[in-house]
């Protein structure tokens, strides 16, 4: 264990990566030590059957056709007249935009706020035990860096395949304006660090101790699926990254560093398909 301490890239060595597995099993048996197994085991289906009605509900309610279905209903609650807020909506230049506000929303509640209450009032443990802290990011750095930099040079190269170009950013008018390309930005950031603290921090940490290292593969299953609507090449990449990624939260005790990992991609992705196509925003403002 403390090889990877001195070496940042002992992680990273094939023939060491099953020696990593090795020690998040010995780590998970001895936490188990002095609790009891009815508790192990009613958190564990508590994460699962939490993570199963979050993943549902994201699935099912993420989208923007659900927001115009949602806006009558609340003028109704509010007693709003003549479809106010509807049209209001139908007329926006950032119609699209608040589709993503609306799908950053689904995110935000499903993969953060729901595993967080699940944490603090059901579980009764700590946020930090779940990877919200900055743990031992700084020893593993190098890591994070080598998962990077492969992806990135792939994701430049792919910028000049027209599937790839068309497909990003996901917001069509980024390109109108910085602020549409900010606040878009902003949104797609925020869920990021959603998945991160779902996947890498909720799932992954909430079966470390029932499961040791297979709380990783678990977490890999419903990662991949997540990803089946994006590029094929998206989602096969998807089981190694998840794994590599569920190794060093659990080394480093947190999701920040997947954070960093996933924006740094994301915002390379965005910012080459917009130069290949219809290149940056040229004006502050529409």
């Amino acid at each position: 264990m403390s090889g990877s301490y001195k070496n940042p890239l002992y992680w990273l060595h094939p023939k060491q990566i099953w020696s990593h597995v090795t020690d998040i099993d010995r780590q998970a048996e001895k936490d188990r030590q002095g609790i009891a197994p009815d508790t192990l085991k009613n958190r564990a289906w508590v994460v699962i059957a939490v993570a199963c009605v979050c993943l549902l509900m994201l699935h099912y309610l993420k989208y923007s056709s659900n927001l115009r279905t949602a806006i009558p209903m609340l003028e109704s609650v509010f007693s709003i007249p003549n479809k106010q807020w509807l049209n209001a909506y139908y007329g926006s230049a950032y119609r699209e935009l608040w589709g993503y506000v609306w799908w950053g929303f689904w995110h935000l509640l499903a993969f953060i706020i729901i595993p967080v209450v699940t944490i603090k009032c059901l579980l009764k443990q700590s946020l930090k035990d779940y990877g919200l802290q900055l743990g031992e990011v700084h020893k593993h750095w190098l890591g994070y860096v080598l998962l990077t930099t492969p992806i990135i040079g792939f994701a430049i190269m792919a910028s000049f395949r027209s599937d790839f170009a068309n497909h990003y950013p996901f917001y069509d008018l980024a390109h109108i304006s910085w602020l549409d390309l900010l606040l878009w930005e902003c949104i797609y950031i925020t869920q990021f660090i959603a998945v991160e603290f779902f996947f890498r921090g909720f799932l992954v940490n909430g079966l470390r101790t029932q499961f040791g290292s297979l709380s990783v593969a678990v977490m890999c299953l419903p990662y991949l699926m997540l990803h089946f609507p994006k590029l094929w090449l998206e989602s096969t990449g998807a089981i190694l990254f998840g794994f590599f990624l569920g190794i060093l939260a659990l080394k480093s005790r947190s999701i920040w560093g997947g954070v960093a990992v996933h924006v740094a991609i994301a915002l390379t992705m965005d910012f080459a398909a917009m130069i290949q196509t219809k290149g940056l925003p040229e004006q502050w403002l529409r």
